[in-house]
């Protein structure tokens, strides 16, 4: 099996969605032993709480780049958070917005760049501990430095919060090219054409972000001898389908059995965002799992061809 693993390892496959005639069920309990073998639902929580600690660092990160644009760029990134509330439950992202417009308005310009390579350091956190729980994923022991290790995770960290906040904008540019059209356009039937036009079009543009950004985290964080860029894997299509199903299945029902609030009191909007956190990391994990083991089995496909060819 280790042999599986190092073949994984240095020869990644060229497509993930060839599963090398495996049937479908076999691969699906595969999956799953795969997912209890890692403690995949446990580093879920684990990342989940990570997301947490590293959130308001990023978002502190994120304005403060802005803001070498706009003076007024915390005030435009927390419109650009309104957009998550399509996934994120109500309640959570008010806490987040509410206290990240706190956080931003009482930051002098000299606090936040005292203070941004520790808010950096932190915000990494997050993607540190994805890379720790991928290379649980795929086998394998992390052989680059903390020092090393560490940079490329706020590497990572920056691409990440540029490509959401890209997806993010893309949302906001198509609102505020809706509402010109609206003002500009005087025919209905060509209003409602481009409207629709121009709001499909910033969903597909997020959607393809999104999707790059799971290939980024796939193709980075492990610490693979040998990376080969997909852009779209079976992992990644199912991890976003997932993560935005299960975020509506969440979100309808605090709507309809909203029962945090009298559980935890105060801190039901902390748990409720944990909870949505967990989620998001549980799906990361998951997308992570099955490319894993399409991979394992492609491998154990070419090493059974090669072994066929020797014993000849």
């Amino acid at each position: 099996m280790g042999r599986i693993w190092e073949f994984v390892s240095t020869s990644p496959a060229k497509s993930l969605w060839h599963v090398h005639g495996i049937p479908v069920r076999v691969l699906i309990h595969r999956i799953w032993n795969a997912l209890i073998e890692d403690r995949i639902f446990g580093h879920a929580a684990e990342l989940a709480f990570y997301f947490l600690f590293a959130l308001f660092p990023t978002l502190l990160c994120a304005s403060a780049v802005l803001g070498i644009a706009a003076r007024s760029a915390h005030l435009i990134y927390a419109q650009l958070l309104d957009y998550m509330a399509l996934v994120i439950p109500t309640a959570a992202l008010g806490a987040v917005v509410g206290t990240f417009n706190e956080t931003a308005s009482a930051a002098s310009s000299g606090k936040v760049t005292i203070g941004l390579v520790v808010a950096v350091w932190s915000a990494s956190s997050g993607m540190s501990a994805i890379q720790d729980t991928l290379n649980v994923v795929y086998k394998i022991v992390d052989s680059r430095r903390f020092l090393w290790s560490r940079l490329c995770a706020i590497g990572l960290t920056f691409l990440m919060t540029l490509i959401i906040s890209l997806g993010l904008g893309a949302l906001f540019v198509a609102e505020y090219a809706s509402r010109v059209i609206e003002h500009r356009v005087s025919d209905p039937a060509l209003q409602n054409a481009a409207e629709i036009a121009v709001q499909s079009t910033g969903w597909i543009v997020a959607f393809f972000l999104m999707v790059l950004s799971f290939s980024v985290i796939y193709y980075w964080a492990p610490d693979i001898k040998a990376r080969r860029w997909h852009w779209l894997t079976p992992g990644g299509v199912l991890g976003i389908l997932g993560w935005v199903l299960a975020s509506l299945v969440l979100r309808l029902y605090l709507h309809y059995f909203n029962t945090y609030t009298l559980t935890y009191g105060s801190l039901g909007a902390v748990i409720i965002l944990l909870m949505w956190f967990y989620i998001t990391g549980l799906m990361i994990l998951l997308g992570a799992e099955i490319n894993s083991e399409i991979e394992a089995a492609a491998a154990e496909s070419a090493l059974a061809q090669l072994f066929s060819r020797e014993s000849k």
